[in-house]
């Protein structure tokens, strides 16, 4: 907004386009028989090419309903694709931690723990490793603070395969296909939509 060009005007062109094209598409928000918090946390790799700092992104659902999302480029630079993962991976927790917060406060906060789903196992190992080493301490405010949620039973990191992190979408280009597979995943519908 300080300083736009023509790719950014063509950026906004596009987004205008996938809004005229689709409007019937919102979330829709189904009753389930559970109040279970949990998340969808993603970064990609030294993705700007111009500063080579890496873009978070995360999903959270309350309930198995979307609730909330969120993509930003990280504030430095990281080292590698578990830094980048770790630093997305404390950024979902604190997403979590505020909903969980919020049910609490009126009356139906989640009854086990919130699962936070990350595909980096190197992220989720030093998540689980009790041992400081050398090679961590870069992000190690962040290891602390998951650490211990972890050790308060508050969250679990289970492993989900690349091609189920619903996250994609918001880190790294992906396919047409996998870009509507995420969105019906999601619980985006089109009103409009012959059923």
């Amino acid at each position: 907004m300080h300083n736009p060009s023509d790719e950014h005007m063509d950026a906004v062109n596009r987004i205008l386009r996938y809004l005229k094209s689709s409007p019937g598409n919102g979330l829709m928000f189904s009753k389930n028989n559970h109040m279970n918090v949990e998340g969808y946390t993603d970064a990609d790799w030294a993705g700007n090419v111009l500063d080579r700092k890496s873009t978070s992104g995360y999903f959270t659902f309350v309930g198995g309903n979307l609730v909330t999302w969120r993509s930003k480029k990280q504030k430095v630079v990281a080292l590698s694709s578990a830094e980048a993962e770790f630093r997305g991976m404390a950024k979902g927790l604190c997403e979590l931690l505020w909903l969980r917060r919020l049910l609490m406060e009126i009356g139906c906060g989640p009854s086990m723990e919130m699962n936070l789903f990350c595909d980096n196992k190197a992220a989720i190992d030093i998540s689980q490793n009790p041992v400081q080493h050398d090679r961590t301490k870069h992000v190690e405010v962040d290891r602390h603070f998951i650490k211990q949620n972890l050790e308060e039973k508050i969250i679990r990191f289970p492993f989900v395969k690349s091609e189920d992190q619903l996250a994609d979408i918001l880190t790294k280009a992906v396919s047409s296909k996998n870009f509507h597979d995420s969105l019906d995943k999601l619980g985006i519908k089109d009103i409009y939509a012959p059923t």
